[in-house]
């Protein structure tokens, strides 16, 4: 599934390709699809939800020695 980001995203690239356009049957086109993007990246949370991973820490046993 594609994230919230990246569809907004997409949306203001297609909102400023459609304002750099002198042929309006194009920037309609532009705008429409911006438009389906935006409707579909709303319902979407702003960060991601899922699960998070667990802290880990290497532990270093008592016979391994770091070097420095």
């Amino acid at each position: 599934m594609l994230g919230k980001a990246y569809l907004t995203k997409q949306a203001s690239l297609l909102l400023e390709f459609a304002r750099t356009t002198s042929d309006s049957r194009l920037s309609a086109k532009l705008i429409s699809k911006a438009a389906d993007l935006k409707s579909q990246a709303d319902p979407l949370p702003d960060k991601d939800q899922g699960p998070k991973a667990p802290d880990v820490t290497p532990s270093v046993s008592s016979g391994e020695q770091t070097q420095s």
